[in-house]
């Protein structure tokens, strides 16, 4: 429960630094990747969705709810895509595609997805910060996105991402807000290559809502 009399003094002129000073170190971590992000590996990814049959998303937590914005797009480019977990989702195949998001590429839920449909001869796109992780080693297209680094700190992901040296990011913001952004440039990438425009996507948009 909050402490109201705690409330009481905090002065919340001042808040709007603190939303605009976070909002600006986002900008400054997504900045500092962008030429990071090996230009081979975003091609490998472009034309691995654009040959797949279907399109699977898989991702826990945040980085679940970015790839379930990418789908969302994705379909409205007409793409076959699913997430993984709906009821709806169909069963996976070696003409299909799985794009996994995890910064630690540990997580257990995406790891058993990926084992999955690797077992099934399909493709999987991983979009990690640690090359060395479980999830990259299987991956058959690999993107690194980094999140939070600080010189020192262990190399385990948990401690890394939980080290307390910025208030203003916690745990896996930068990686989960970088993935989101990285995602928006494929979808880009893809209405070009696509020609698609986005009469055409808002056409596709839901209506029932």
């Amino acid at each position: 429960m909050i402490d109201t009399e705690k409330l009481k003094d905090t002065n919340f002129g001042d808040q709007a630094e603190t939303v605009k000073e976070c909002m600006f170190s986002i900008l400054e971590h997504v900045r500092s990747y962008i030429d990071r992000i090996r230009d081979d590996d975003i091609d490998m990814m472009i034309r691995t969705l654009l040959t797949a049959r279907k399109i699977f998303i898989m991702g826990a937590g945040r980085s679940g709810l970015v790839g379930r914005a990418f789908a969302m797009r994705l379909m409205h480019l007409d793409l076959q895509v699913y997430v993984v977990g709906e009821t709806t989702t169909p069963a996976f195949t070696h003409n299909d595609v799985l794009v996994t998001i995890s910064g630690s590429g540990e997580t257990n839920s995406v790891l058993t997805s990926a084992r999955v449909a690797k077992k099934r001869a399909g493709k999987v796109v991983a979009i990690t910060s640690y090359p060395s992780s479980t999830l990259a080693q299987m991956s058959d297209v690999l993107v690194i996105v980094k999140g939070r680094t600080k010189e020192g700190v262990s190399t385990s992901y948990i401690e890394r991402e939980l080290f307390p040296y910025d208030r203003l990011t916690p745990m896996g913001t930068l990686f989960e807000d970088c993935c989101m952004i990285f995602l928006e440039g494929i979808v880009a990438s893809l209405m070009e290559v696509l020609d698609e425009g986005e009469k055409e996507m808002k056409e596709r948009h839901a209506v029932l809502e």
